[in-house]
């Protein structure tokens, strides 16, 4: 039987092979296992993948695919599977319905998985369908014995004991019935927000950038939301997200920055903006492409009240010094593997079912 030994060291060849890949420089080394078979390949996925879906631009899915090759290493996993008792699991069949908002979004629930010793019956969004299988192909040659444990169907999901499916509140409610029979984590739609708190600098601003444009917003733990008190002067905010306005050549960000301009002008809404940014007070969390909700606050104890009730809707809160599980600026987009979705253990489910 398959250990978990050679599971962690499967997931860490994987690592060292997306090594190769990064927003720097893609450069090919001669010391990763089957780089003759897989390295030009992969370099094809990466170019299918950026034509089928305009927002997985080269930079935004090298990001992704460099992040993961940190996370990756041994030492990661290692710490990352004794975080929970694997070692009495019955393997099972896990179904996991992928999002595909950004690139291998659901990379860490097939890890998860696979780390398990159960096998994956995955789902792909039809947004991002080229990545992961190849990745798949290249951990079954570094590990045999994962050969029939991965597969990846476009037909309705059948014969699997349990299920994780991320989308939408409103294809959560679906998910919620069809899998009401199966142990499941079902994943809604979730925002990061951001408590500002008037003592922020420039560096602290740019930092925050990152986590603002990332992705051009699409990740669940990209901000979308400030808070700020009351009378606030956004000079010092728009200073530092400066830092990304080469962002508004994007021609698909831009057609979204025009047309979400025009309709709130049109509405005459209330806006801020600098060419590339707009930021508008309102209460909800999810905001459109370029542009930021902001809600004013009057004392910081009523605000932390209102994060406490709001958390099913809350996936980071960026702080400094503020609130408990805070997120640095600039942190959102470098998660730990133990930085579950949603905060439910996704290790502990998978040892129970």
């Amino acid at each position: 039987m398959n250990s978990i030994q050679n599971r962690i060291t499967a997931f860490a060849k994987l690592g060292h092979f997306l090594s190769q890949f990064s927003v720097d420089k893609i450069e090919k080394q001669d010391n990763i296992e089957y780089n003759e078979i897989f390295f030009d390949g992969f370099l094809h996925q990466i170019k299918l993948a950026q034509e089928k879906n305009s927002w997985f631009t080269k930079d935004n899915i090298l990001f992704s695919l460099n992040s993961w090759s940190k996370s990756l290493t041994k030492n990661n996993l290692i710490d990352f599977s004794k975080s929970t008792n694997l070692d009495k699991i019955q393997p099972k069949k896990v179904a996991i319905i992928m999002a595909g908002n950004i690139p291998l979004v659901g990379f860490h629930d097939f890890l998860s998985v696979l780390i398990s010793g159960h096998s994956v019956l995955v789902k792909q969004s039809s947004n991002d369908k080229h990545l992961l299988p190849f990745l798949a192909k290249y951990l079954e040659y570094v590990d045999e014995t994962l050969k029939g444990k991965i597969t990846f169907t476009e037909e309705k999901l059948s014969n699997f004991d349990a299920v994780i499916a991320t989308g939408s509140n409103n294809t959560a409610r679906y998910f919620e019935f069809y899998f009401k029979n199966k142990p499941n984590i079902i994943r809604k739609s979730r925002n990061s927000v951001a408590v500002i708190t008037g003592d922020e600098t420039i560096e602290d601003f740019t930092n925050l950038s990152n986590d603002v444009f990332q992705y051009f917003g699409l990740g669940c733990r990209s901000v979308s939301k400030l808070f700020v008190p009351k009378d606030y002067n956004f000079e010092t905010f728009f200073n530092g997200m400066y830092a990304k306005k080469e962002i508004i050549n994007n021609a698909k960000y831009a057609n979204n920055y025009d047309y979400n301009k025009a309709v709130y002008l049109m509405s005459e809404f209330d806006l801020l903006e600098n060419g590339f940014l707009m930021i508008k007070e309102d209460e909800s969390y999810a905001s459109p492409i370029a542009t930021i909700f902001y809600e004013y606050y009057d004392n910081e104890i009523d605000l932390k009240i209102k994060l406490h009730q709001d958390r099913e809707k809350i996936q980071c809160i960026v702080a400094k010094n503020f609130i408990e599980n805070e997120v640095g600026f600039g942190q959102t987009q470098h998660p730990q593997l133990t930085d579950y979705a949603d905060r439910v253990n996704t290790l502990d489910f998978l040892a129970t079912i």
